[in-house]
């Protein structure tokens, strides 16, 4: 059938009408000089922060070197590489020497064919090691011409015997890290809400261990148009250290959470959180590391798609 005169025209029409009623394409407004400078600072600093991170994981003695942690049972244990000691390393002499853990006291007796270093110093003869909640930090014992590094960590009760060395797969075979696309609006204004001096929060750790930790405030920030809270650790040179969940975890950012320092608060409580420089714990390169796990308080209802993503490579 052909169509009609009047059915041709009718179309038309309606084609014509509906030109007429689309808007016409919005112009976007090119960014100014002084928008395009604060953006290339902004890349520049994030670019020196994400160098500096990767160099601190791979650095000798870095997370990425972890290849041990061997728990302590009270009384005395041989510990090296060869099948015959209770304390088996995968790397290091055959015979390492022996630990004796009594009374919240680690003593250990260098084997007379390692060739041993105890904080830089050649190792003769037995010593008792400082573990990493002395004031001084943990005894180093090292090995393999200082590839190898030895100490002793304590959580709660239980002591353990962390190893590391420069050759670990995990360093030598780094994945490289990926972030979330994040942005200068990431970097949040916040107020610090201080608390009652001597105040701690118990956090736990990802080996089952749970420390009562310095709780020196809480932060609050906004972030489309709702307030959300964050309580506070104790940082580095008086900043604040926050461990954190949010509706990233497990969905493209590392399952247990992330970490976050930021600098001291002024005098007026004003401080600012920067959730691009959220990084992943120890715990996302390793399974030899025992990561602080988020308090309740600190699970977001918040996607945070700034920082790091989870790591790809495999431990």
């Amino acid at each position: 059938m052909v169509p009609s005169r009047a059915l041709i025209a009718g179309v038309a029409a309606l084609a014509v009408a509906s030109a007429c009623s689309r808007e016409p394409p919005q112009l976007q407004r090119a960014p100014s000089a002084a928008e395009r400078a604060a953006r290339a600072a902004f890349e520049r600093g994030e670019a020196d922060w994400r160098a500096q991170r990767r160099e601190e994981l791979l650095a000798p003695d870095g997370w990425t070197s972890l290849v041990g942690l061997h728990w302590i049972t009270p009384g005395a244990h041989y510990v090296g590489r060869d099948r015959d000691n209770g304390i088996r390393l995968s790397v290091g002499p055959g015979q390492f020497g022996m630990l004796d853990l009594r009374a919240g006291r680690v003593r250990f007796v260098p084997h007379a064919a390692a060739d041993l270093q105890l904080d830089g110093r050649p190792l003769r003869g037995a010593v008792v090691l400082r573990a990493d909640d002395a004031v001084e930090g943990a005894s180093r014992l090292t090995f393999d011409a200082g590839d190898g590094v030895a100490t002793v960590i304590r959580r709660g009760d239980r002591y353990a015997l962390r190893v590391r060395h420069a050759g670990a797969a995990s360093r030598t075979r780094f994945a490289g890290l990926q972030y979330w696309p994040g942005g200068p609006d990431w970097a949040v204004p916040a107020r610090f809400e201080r608390h009652p001096p001597g105040r701690t929060l118990p956090i736990a750790n990802i080996v089952g261990t749970i420390e009562p930790t310095a709780n020196p405030g809480a932060v609050r920030f906004e972030r489309g148009g709702v307030t959300y809270r964050l309580e506070a650790l104790e940082g580095k040179d008086g900043g604040l250290f926050l461990i954190f969940a949010d509706r990233t975890s497990g969905h493209g950012s590392y399952g247990a959470g992330r970490y976050l320092d930021t600098a001291a608060p002024d005098a007026n409580g004003r401080v600012r959180i920067d959730f691009n420089r959220a990084y992943n714990p120890p715990c996302a390169f390793t399974s030899f590391a025992t990561c602080p796990l988020p308090p309740p308080e600190n699970r977001l209802d918040l996607a945070i798609t700034a920082g790091e993503k989870a790591y790809a490579g495999n431990h």
